[in-house]
């Protein structure tokens, strides 16, 4: 009988059941976390970079997580990247560099870049990036008498680097100076035929005296030891004639920089070279360089110590982030159709996040 009463007595308690915890709400591109990961990827970018100019964050176009576990996430990151007027080789910090201005032919970057972040600690575990320059037409709409970037390749941004080195390299009492890389060009013909260029440097065993006997002989340092640094050269060729010259070394830097430590470097810079020696109108050019107005940041990266990385899984969850942005766009387009009382303002959208700079 007790035995009966205490079922009963069970039946009738209420049951609770056990409630999910909720979902963490989804990150905004502008959420401290948010930037604080783009600051991770954007320095990961510029590190593993080899030519061109540091980019700088302009706007974050979309982010997702993906839990793991606990204190585990990965992180998916779309980037808009705008070119800045440091060099890659400079050791300014990028904190210091001054985006270049949409009337001087600005360069944008697209990066996808994968994220991984445990305990709080974040690291890259892929990335992939593209640039392109601004299209002629939208900037002569803005200022119709700015000059555009030229092809590396043109006959006369060639003469012009020439000239410019030759030029330095007969007045300097230092080092002797070789070609690393064009960085861009720009010709202006009216109301004066001008030829500017930007193009990094390294310094060689030979001083500049030395260099008049046997130029051949000139290497570039070693990289326990290297030099490098970074021109500007303004050639006037009409109405008058004028050359300019500017060039600054940055010194000796621990660790070296990323320019000298990928595949190929040696092969390259026997072909950047060249132009110094032989005024071939190609050979002062990396191949990816020949015909175009600037260097692309053609990154497409995997971490090697990184357990996460995989080239085509980075792919895949992008494109898998982009279908469910493209449904929550369309979901929150049906929700705005729910009737508002007067004077009710809609929330910002999590993503895209805002513009720092300028729109391309």
């Amino acid at each position: 009988m007790k035995a009966l009463v205490a079922l009963i007595l069970l039946v009738q308690l209420p049951i609770h059941k056990a409630v999910p915890a909720a979902p963490p709400a989804p990150l905004g591109c502008d959420d401290p976390e948010s930037e604080a990961a783009a600051e991770v990827a954007v320095n990961y970018i510029n590190g593993h970079s080899h030519h061109g100019y540091k980019f700088a964050l302009n706007r974050i176009e979309d982010i997702r997580v993906v839990p793991q576990g606990p204190n585990n996430d990965i992180i998916f990151l779309e980037l808009d990247l705008l070119e800045t007027k440091c060099p890659i080789l400079s050791p300014t910090p990028l904190a210091n560099c001054t985006v270049r201005s949409f009337a001087e032919h600005a360069v944008e970057g697209d990066c996808d870049v994968k994220l991984q972040k445990v305990d709080g600690i974040l690291s890259v575990l892929a990335s992939k990036c593209h640039s392109h320059a601004d299209s002629r037409e939208d900037i002569l709409k803005v200022c119709p008498d700015c000059p555009l970037l030229a092809s590396m390749n043109n006959t006369e941004v060639l003469e012009t680097v020439s000239a410019a080195l030759n030029d330095y390299n007969s007045k300097t009492t230092d080092s002797y100076l070789r070609l690393l890389e064009i960085g861009r060009a720009k010709i202006q013909y009216h109301p004066g035929h001008v030829v500017a260029t930007e193009f990094a440097v390294g310094a060689t065993n030979c001083s500049a005296q030395e260099a008049k006997a046997n130029v051949g002989a000139c290497q570039l340092l070693p990289e326990d030891q290297s030099n490098f640094g970074f021109c500007t050269a303004v050639m006037v060729k009409a109405p008058s004639q004028d050359l300019q010259v500017d060039c600054q070394l940055y010194g000796h830097q621990v660790p070296a920089p990323a320019f000298p430590c990928f595949p190929g470097y040696s092969r390259l810079l026997v072909l950047l070279q060249g132009i110094i020696l032989s005024q071939d109108t190609s050979a002062g050019l990396a191949p990816s360089a020949v015909g175009v107005t600037n260097h692309n940041l053609g990154l497409f990266h995997n971490n090697p110590v990184a357990s996460e990385s995989s080239s085509s899984e980075i792919l895949r969850s992008m494109l898998s982030a982009k279908s469910v942005a493209k449904r929550a766009v369309a979901e929150a387009a049906q929700h705005d159709k729910v009737p508002r009382p007067v004077g009710f303002v809609p929330p910002p959208p999590p993503c895209p996040g805002r513009i720092r700079y300028f729109d391309i």
